[in-house]
Order: structure tokens, then sequence, then C-alpha cells
């Protein structure tokens, strides 16, 4: 197996690990319902997504 010739060095190491870090989620309001919510999902609070009723209404008992 082959072995490094050379220590890499804390920057490099750290420079190629820079797009490891985590990002905040992109948040937005529903154009239906107006709640907030994160964006390319389906809205948790009225089912809507672009418009269109994705999640059906759950019976009240």
């Amino acid at each position: 197996m082959a072995h490094p010739k050379r220590k890499t060095s804390k920057s490099k190491k750290r420079m190629r690990r820079s797009h490891h870090a985590l990002r905040s989620r992109d948040i937005t309001d529903c154009s239906y319902c107006g709640e907030m919510m994160v964006s390319h999902r389906v809205c948790t609070h009225c089912g809507h997504y672009k418009g269109h009723s994705v999640r059906k209404e759950t019976e009240q008992l």
C-alpha cells in the first residue's frame, strides 16, 4: 500500500476539509398559508408544495 512521502500540514488538511462544514437550512414562507417552511419541501402546516395539495388531509375523529 502507498505511503505519503511528507507529512500533510495542518493548513493543507484544513483546506481540504473546508467543504465538510454544515450549512444552515434555507427557510422560506409557504406561498399557500404563509407559515415558515424549509425550501423545496412540503409545508408541514398545510401540506402544499408549489401551489398543489400534496398531503391528504386526515379525518377528524
